[in-house]
């Protein structure tokens, strides 16, 4: 199973996600400082994957006896609108212990709870699915997004092992490509077929009648259904709302935010411009271009169809509890 974290010989191995598909490297941490910086230059990524990853951090600064006020604080500012993060600190500030041992079973049960998670996603979001479908997904949420399986390419994975005639077109994912470099390498060693398509080709396959199913993770959804994702799900909200096609989004329970009244309390996460103006390095843009690169847009909870989590499907009118 494809899997971006690992726990070895008292370190946190993270997969280098951003030179896949064509080198496969692993990074080992020893310092919550490590990891968070892992988690903010996106080593490791995906909402779930994050929260696991800062579950590991913790444990490395209770081995190394640091202080662990100052190893949750380094950890909860690496990135600021995957609410799985704070969820799974939380989770072990709540232990109310410094107990390396302890610490480290707890980060041990997150990940395992959420492998359970996308597995039961999985199973009640392949009964939407129809027996024959093209799938349009974006950005990456699949195996290497989470503890394996994965959240909206976990529902896929699951239709497909269902003898369900499937076939994903994978929105490339501007600007960092987790479409492209991500999601295709995990469809390509399932052997589901495919298509990676740039993004601004959703819209011409939606009026060509060649999309009927459309799928999404989350990184925060409040508690009237908004929902906080890559950048670029809102357009393809609004689009298969338009084309009248089914907009799906898949997320374990960690992925809740109920604090939050609406997506417009959600913070969005603003990056580098070089995402954009750079690719592998090489300039692409003009010199002192002026970019504006929010990492993630809210879709508003009317525009989706369905929310899929481990306890069941969801629809409209949203509001959680």
């Amino acid at each position: 199973m494809l899997t971006p974290l690992r726990w070895t010989d008292g370190a946190l191995e993270m997969l280098d996600q951003r030179i896949l598909p064509t080198r496969v490297e692993w990074i080992r941490y020893t310092t919550a400082e490590g990891v968070a910086e892992g988690i903010r230059e996106m080593v490791v990524r995906g909402a779930p994957a994050i929260g696991i990853a800062a579950a590991y951090g913790m444990a490395l600064a209770a081995h190394s006896r640091s202080d662990l006020k100052s190893a949750d604080a380094v950890l909860r500012a690496s990135r600021p609108t995957a609410v799985n993060l704070f969820w799974a600190l939380d989770k072990i500030q709540a232990l109310g212990t410094d107990h390396p041992d302890q610490i480290l079973a707890m980060a041990k049960s997150i990940e395992q709870d959420d492998l359970e998670m996308n597995l039961a996603i999985g199973r009640h979001g392949a009964e939407l699915v129809p027996k024959a479908a093209n799938i349009l997904t974006i950005c990456n949420t699949g195996a290497l997004a989470t503890a394996g399986h994965g959240t909206a390419l976990g529902v896929i994975r699951s239709a497909f092992a269902g003898d369900k005639e499937i076939h994903v077109w994978s929105c490339e994912t501007r600007p960092r490509q987790q479409g492209l470099r991500l999601t295709a390498f995990e469809l390509m060693h399932d052997k589901i077929p495919f298509n990676s398509i740039s993004d601004g080709m959703a819209a011409s396959l939606m009026r060509a009648g060649k999309v009927d199913f459309v799928i999404a993770g989350a990184d925060r959804i409040a508690a009237n259904g908004d929902t906080a994702n890559k950048i670029g799900t809102y357009m393809l909200a609004v689009l298969a709302k338009h084309h009248g096609i089914p907009f799906a989004i898949a997320a374990p329970s960690s992925t809740f935010d109920l604090s939050l009244a609406n997506g417009d309390l959600i913070p969005i996460e603003e990056r580098t411009g070089t995402e954009i103006t750079h690719i592998e390095g090489v300039q692409v843009a003009p010199d002192n271009c002026p970019v504006f690169n929010p990492g993630f847009d809210v879709t508003p909870g009317e525009l989706i169809t369905y929310i899929i989590t481990e306890n069941g499907v969801f629809r409209p009118p949203f509001q959680f509890k």
